[in-house]
């Protein structure tokens, strides 16, 4: 059965469930309609914040606001804890995703306590679970917001290029459906393609255009496996100038059509 829980107050799941069986829910370049904090506790794997690639390891914690550009891939022993917000719901998340890497063991300690004890609030029917819930969701983003002035007093800032990337995954994941061209990108960056090209690789480790398709297909498999929508609806929908193109697209990809990638996840046609 697909993992699925409320989405009108925070919930406790695993990376893994929120993956729902995919992995590519995850390692593709994508967002949450939700504010996102990601708790690891096992396992070394690499994520991409607003384009820009960090090592992931043990005791780390990620919070990242709804929209935000994100990929993770946890590695093969990785494990994790997501606590999912309806965006905006809870005080305190920050305005871009944020990564900390907590080596104090009182501080580990403390969020795996508020982690537990919302997971036991969980496992049972009682009365004001909702409340219970966005009360731990609320201690949790406090954990946060302390460590990160214990462990970042002063937000270094960010370079030219990490800058420029961040810009440009903002404007990627609010046009990737538009059909624009890597040209139309870097013009609205006012930088030239081979310089936002150039930038993207030193920072995230892939060209622009690598991370735009990613994004793309990130929705476009969604929208086959989670969705009836017929395949010319979501070409359209994508920016795709005709069914052929962007069932070549996804073939290229995934080395799958679209009509196959539904059937395998038993969506039907």
């Amino acid at each position: 059965m697909p993992f699925t829980h409320p989405t009108a107050y925070p919930y406790l799941s695993t990376l893994g469930q929120l993956a729902r069986g995919g992995a590519w829910r995850l390692t593709l370049p994508h967002s949450h309609d939700s504010d996102l904090f990601i708790w690891t506790t096992r396992g070394q794997g690499i994520v991409h914040l607003m384009g820009r690639r960090r090592g992931l390891g043990v005791h780390n914690a990620l919070m990242v606001p709804a929209r935000s550009m994100i990929a993770i891939d946890p590695g093969k022993q990785g494990f994790a804890q997501a606590l999912t917000m309806p965006a905006g719901s809870i005080r305190g998340v920050p305005r871009e995703p944020v990564l900390l890497r907590v080596r104090d063991v009182q501080m580990q300690g403390e969020i795996t306590h508020v982690l537990e004890a919302m997971l036991r609030e969980q496992s049972v029917e009682r009365p004001l679970a909702a409340d219970a819930a966005q009360a731990h969701a609320a201690l949790a983003t406090v954990w946060f917001r302390r460590t990160r002035a214990a462990i970042l007093p002063e937000d270094p800032m960010p370079s030219a290029a990490e800058r420029l990337v961040a810009a440009f995954t903002d404007l990627a994941e609010r046009h990737y459906a538009s059909g624009r061209s890597m040209a139309d990108y870097a013009e609205m960056l006012d930088v030239t393609p081979t310089h936002l090209t150039r930038v993207c690789r030193h920072c995230a480790g892939m060209t622009a255009a690598a991370m735009l398709s990613a994004r793309v297909l990130h929705a476009a498999r969604t929208a086959l496996v989670d969705t009836t929508t017929p395949v010319s609806e979501i070409a359209a929908h994508l920016g795709f100038s005709s069914p052929a193109y962007f069932s070549r697209f996804v073939m290229h990809h995934t080395g799958r059509t679209p009509t196959h990638l539904r059937r395998d996840a038993g969506t039907g046609k």
